[in-house]
């Protein structure tokens, strides 16, 4: 057996692993973007059930922009996103701190207490939001009532986001700053936020995309309040509206943006977002 040889067979067995995950991981992309690439191409068709061969259309934009419901369904959602969300970062940021900056015997308690909820299926959390608010207190299904049960799941994805950082956290420094005068709170604001308020964007990000989407738990609680995933859910129900898809390609669209503008934004050297560079 040659030099050439022995150096040839383990180059081909390299060549070939390389190759296997060159295709597995090519049909993975596939998997996860041909669906959202065939709702973007389904919304310009003029034919949604079987658009092909070609035949390019914007009348599903033009429907959706003049459906009042749509607008009224993006507006609900947005502002049931928003106010979980803030709901959510606030109260995983306070048990976080709480948690690692008192020792407690019930620091254990604790930390299961704000984690449960992510072994409880949604569905079950809207209805007994629904029964607690109808049968103690009286309340029908409303906007806020929705906010505070998106926040129970919620919470619990901010807490553990923002626990990864608080981990690292030296609490020396707030020790510091108080030495020197500065109170918990003025401790906080100088000191804490400017070093984890990279977890509470990401706490924030999550929480909002969760309730944003959510069906479960918002069709209990908020009564005949559409939001997009109600909506898109009763138009399936009864036909699938070439509507859905223009919908989904704009959704799909401003969630890009967003993070285009965060990719310039580190890129350049504006806001950071956590990341450190080379």
């Amino acid at each position: 057996m040659t030099a050439t040889s022995t150096i040839a067979g383990p180059r081909r067995r390299l060549m070939a692993s390389a190759l296997v995950m060159g295709l597995v991981l090519a049909a993975v992309y596939v998997f996860l973007y041909a669906p959202i690439f065939y709702v973007i191409y389904t919304s310009f068709s003029a034919d949604i059930v079987w658009p092909f061969p070609p035949r390019f259309s914007a009348q599903s934009y033009s429907d959706l922009f003049a459906s009042s419901l749509y607008g009224t369904a993006l507006a609900n959602s947005v502002t049931l996103a928003l106010g979980s969300a803030v709901i959510s970062t606030v109260l995983a940021a306070a048990g976080a701190i709480g948690i690692l900056r008192y020792r407690s015997r019930w620091r254990g308690l604790a930390m299961f207490l704000f984690l449960a909820p992510l072994f409880v299926a949604e569905l079950l959390i809207g209805i007994s939001t629904l029964a607690f608010n109808a049968r103690v207190l009286g309340l029908p299904g409303n906007l806020f009532s929705a906010m505070a049960a998106n926040a129970v799941p919620g919470t619990s994805f901010a807490f553990l986001i923002i626990l990864a950082q608080l981990v690292r956290y030296d609490w020396n420094m707030d020790d510091a700053a108080m030495v020197f005068g500065a109170g918990p709170f003025r401790s906080f604001i100088e000191i804490t936020l400017p070093t984890i308020w990279p977890s509470l964007l990401g706490a924030f990000l999550i929480s909002f995309i969760l309730a944003f989407n959510d069906l479960e738990i918002s069709f209990y609680n908020l009564g005949a309040i559409p939001t997009l995933p109600s909506v898109a859910w009763g138009s399936l129900r009864f036909g699938l509206g070439p509507e859905l898809f223009a919908l989904a390609t704009l959704v799909n669209g401003a969630v890009c943006l967003v993070f285009v503008v965060m990719y310039l934004l580190m890129r350049y050297r504006i806001v950071s977002f956590g990341y450190r560079g080379r």
